[in-house]
């Protein structure tokens, strides 16, 4: 299976890349499906029906959240409407939405799409997500009930996202982080073949803090307070990061992993 995993969508810059470049990367991986992290898609918080469904419409076969997941109230809403838009499986029970969602291609192949958040300076109420995850995998098998499964790991600590990745290596066909938009440069198969990066960077304006105008972070690490209120996106010509994947439809693990910028 040929996977492209697209980094954290920043804005109206990363959303403008994504439908000027997307084209593009389809033409030079051919891949089977698409995913994408969108938390920040709107202005630089959550997510909204309008642009999950502009998104959708472009090809995207999935949307991930994450800690701003909740930023635009209507997802609460939405996303029990529209199983693509996964949160993540280790909030506490009773929260709208779902953990993962099985996408199965016109031939029958398979794929689960699984979103889990990390804990270590998150600031937020979550279950633990190795316990969770471990609970998950153990009536998943790779290459039987299903031909892949894919984590967004959402994580703020790289020791954090290093270790859940070797604890879930060789059970699912690929561990990518997200949350710090910044790109790693340790994209890799792991001994037992799961592709993994700590984190495959934003989809936005580079010119900037994260995806945000400089001026107001720059303000706050430098005096203490923010200037105004919430940061907003930088709106410079952004880039798409992600990684391309391919995968063994027999046994569900990874055979390559490629990260990209365009």
């Amino acid at each position: 299976m040929k996977i492209i995993f697209i980094g954290d969508i920043v804005g109206k810059s990363g959303r403008e890349a994504l439908s000027t470049n997307l084209s593009d990367l389809k033409e030079k991986f051919k891949p089977d499906v698409i995913i994408a992290n969108a938390e920040n898609a709107a202005s630089g918080y959550g997510l909204t029906k309008k642009i999950a469904n502009e998104l959708f419409d472009q090809g995207i076969n999935v949307l991930t959240l994450g800690n701003h997941g909740w930023d635009q109230r209507e997802m609460l809403s939405y996303i029990e409407e529209c199983p693509k838009i996964v949160r993540a499986i280790n909030y506490p029970k009773g929260v709208p939405g779902k953990g993962e969602h099985k996408i199965v291609l016109e031939d029958g192949r398979s794929l689960i799409v699984i979103q889990v958040m990390l804990r270590l300076f998150m600031g937020m109420s979550l279950d633990d997500p190795f316990a969770i995850i471990k609970k998950r995998l153990s009536s998943e098998y790779l290459g039987t009930t299903c031909n892949g499964i894919l984590i967004d790991m959402h994580g703020e600590t790289t020791s954090e996202k290093n270790a859940f990745a070797h604890f879930v290596d060789g059970n699912v066909t690929a561990v990518i982080g997200t949350h710090t938009h910044i790109p790693t440069a340790d994209a890799r198969l792991l001994d037992n073949k799961t592709a993994y990066q700590t984190d495959t960077g934003m989809t936005g304006d580079y010119n900037s803090v994260i995806g945000m105008n400089r001026e107001n972070p720059i303000h706050a690490f430098t005096l203490g307070y923010r200037r105004k209120g919430r940061f907003t996106p930088a709106n410079g010509k952004g880039k798409i990061c992600g990684v391309f994947i391919e995968s063994n439809d027999n046994n569900g693990l990874a055979k390559r992993i490629d990260p990209f910028q365009i």
